[in-house]
């Protein structure tokens, strides 16, 4: 038995210590807006906050996740209303499918934490998911309104 902490929220779950996260938080916890993409860590889609930093979930085991932090997509507006990464997204039409942008929003959450004003640059070097519908002007774009707001 494992006790994470997600979104504010404490929940044992009776997995495996070496249960890759992301199966915790989808298949036990039953919070489903972390995607499973590649499973290797590559593709961001499991992205998810551990201790305020971007981690992608599918390459962090359980045992590693124990008394920290975790906030998934669900936990970015807690209060109800939209954080202003997801504003931007919507603002700026980025989603196509969809299907990646719960992990790439939780990155440029992360990065604009870190960065308020990214660069160019900055947003090459920190958001490496990947959105197989190609919406990276879109995102882009988002994430300097984001930045601006």
């Amino acid at each position: 038995m494992a006790s994470l902490t997600i979104n504010g929220k404490a929940f044992d779950v009776d997995v495996e210590p070496d249960t890759p996260l992301l199966w915790a938080i989808r298949e036990n916890i039953g919070l489903t807006g972390t995607k499973y993409g590649c499973g290797i860590a590559q593709c961001g889609a499991c992205t998810v906050h551990i201790d305020g930093v971007a981690m992608r979930s599918c390459g962090v085991v359980v045992s590693e996740a124990v008394g920290k932090q975790i906030t998934t997509i669900e936990g970015l507006a807690p209060a109800g209303a939209l954080d202003k990464v997801q504003q931007a997204w919507i603002a700026n039409d980025v989603p196509q499918c969809g299907y990646c942008q719960s992990g790439m929003i939780m990155a440029v959450a992360a990065l604009l934490k870190e960065k308020p004003k990214p660069t160019d640059k900055d947003i090459d070097e920190a958001i490496t998911n990947i959105c197989r519908c190609g919406t990276f002007q879109q995102v882009r774009e988002a994430i300097h309104a984001a930045a601006n707001a």
